[in-house]
């Protein structure tokens, strides 16, 4: 009966805590920030220095069922607050510059284990491909609490005629895929992270240039702390009639990749694929793709269709095959210590633990947004999935509130043993303002 008792006050406490934010957030959300700032420009505007900036604060309630090493406490609750100023100068019109600063603070709950909005929340965890991180801690308190800053944009661009070059920390996405990605290689999102809107800098050398109106090629170098961490790729990217394809070629992090993608309308949808092989130096830790132990695929085959309802609906379905996946989901525990493995999953090489991911989105929108969602991401082996349902208020052009629920089924761990892809992932309630400047 005390530890009922004990849950009893907790489920309490957690709801209060619910609507205590909810007021705070609709309270922030009757402010007016002002808008984008244009610090500077010539007569004829060619030239011109300006000034974005936003303000974001998301919390999530999580609640597990059962106890495990992975989630320690029944419920938990995580918070995180993001400052982001974007500094874009243009001195010249064949020469652009962008920084971008943070600073954001995250606590959580004691105890609060894998549910403390892990997977939900963006990771604090080192980027891939950047020479210096340059993302340091100002203040941390044990394991609730953290203040961090980082230089997540630095880069100079270049027109060269027809030509583009790119060099400092920028973002560089590749791909087809809504949802999950087979080429995207560089700072993938992970399919239930909430705050999707900024793909982390890297540090690269880009060269973009037109062959002729269909065709153009584009040239990445990203780098990394040594020559093993760092990666050197070519793209050719062309249209022939109403397809749209690209193909990729180098090296990945000591990896041979190569790579397709393309795109194509059929009667009122459209279709998208992706595919990608890499080639590793050595065995994979959790084995590799069709029998072999040191090559893993990846595949993403989808669609989107928008009906022509009031405002529209679209409808967006993907499956993903990931061969850096575990063949049997209940080995996943096994291998959270593996060095190699856990270098590769923090790396974004899978965007899933297993092998097989399907999902099915379907958002309505009206007046430029898409204020309703839900969205189904499901294993097709264990039959596991979250539903994330999601509705977002446009207060103006500079205020939104975004609340989402993530609702997962399938069997739930067991001590320290995965059971399911999805089914241990903890049913929780997502709540997001975000200012615009």
């Amino acid at each position: 009966m005390e530890s009922g008792g004990r849950h009893h006050e907790r489920s309490e406490k957690a709801g209060r805590l619910l609507v205590a934010l909810l007021a705070c957030a609709c309270a922030l959300a009757s402010a007016q920030p002002a808008s984008a700032m244009d610090l500077w420009s010539d007569a004829s505007g060619a030239r011109s220095v300006s000034l974005n900036t936003s303000l974001k604060w998301t919390s999530v309630l999580s609640h597990a069922s059962g106890d495990t090493v992975f989630f320690p406490e029944e419920w938990s609750a995580a918070s995180l607050w993001r400052f982001r100023a974007v500094v874009d100068a243009r001195p010249t019109p064949w020469l652009a510059a962008q920084v971008a600063y943070e600073q954001r603070a995250r606590t959580v709950s004691e105890g609060a284990g894998a549910a403390g909005g892990v997977g939900l929340l963006p990771k604090e965890l080192p980027a891939p491909y950047r020479v210096r991180q340059v993302d340091d801690p100002l203040v941390e308190v044990g394991t609730t609490f953290s203040y961090r800053h980082e230089l997540d944009r630095a880069v100079a661009s270049v027109s060269l005629s027809r030509a583009e070059l790119k060099v400092g920390r920028q973002a560089v996405g590749w791909g087809r895929g809504l949802v999950f990605g087979a080429v995207d290689i560089f700072a993938p999102f992970s399919p239930l992270e909430s705050d999707r809107e900024w793909r982390r800098g890297i540090d690269a050398v880009r060269l973009r240039a037109p062959v002729t109106d269909l065709i153009s090629v584009d040239a990445v170098a990203a780098f990394g702390e040594s020559m093993e961490e760092s990666a050197f790729v070519g793209r050719v990217h062309g249209y022939v009639g109403d397809v749209d394809g690209e193909f990729f070629a180098g090296t990945r992090c000591e990896d041979g990749f190569y790579g397709a993608s393309l795109s194509f309308p059929v009667l009122d949808a459209e279709l998208h694929g992706e595919a990608a092989v890499f080639v590793s130096p050595e065995p994979l830790p959790v084995g590799g793709s069709f029998g072999s132990d040191d090559v893993a695929v990846k595949t993403v085959v989808g669609g989107s269709r928008t009906f022509d309802l009031v405002g529209g609906l679209m409808l967006v379905a993907e499956y993903h095959y990931s061969g850096f996946g575990f063949p049997d989901i209940e080995d996943a525990s096994d291998y959270f210590e593996d060095e190699g493995f856990l270098e590769r999953y923090v790396r974004g090489d899978s965007q899933i633990l297993g092998r097989h991911a399907c999902a099915v989105q379907l958002s309505y929108g009206f007046a430029g947004v898409t204020p309703l969602s839900v969205t189904w991401l499901t294993s097709p082996v264990d039959g596991s999935g979250v539903v994330v349902p999601s509705v977002v208020w446009v207060f103006s052009d500079s205020v939104t509130l975004t609340a989402s629920a993530y609702i997962s089924h399938g069997a739930a761990p067991e001590g320290s043993k995965i059971l399911s892809e999805y089914g241990g992932t903890p049913t929780s309630g997502l709540l997001q303002i975000s200012f615009y400047y």
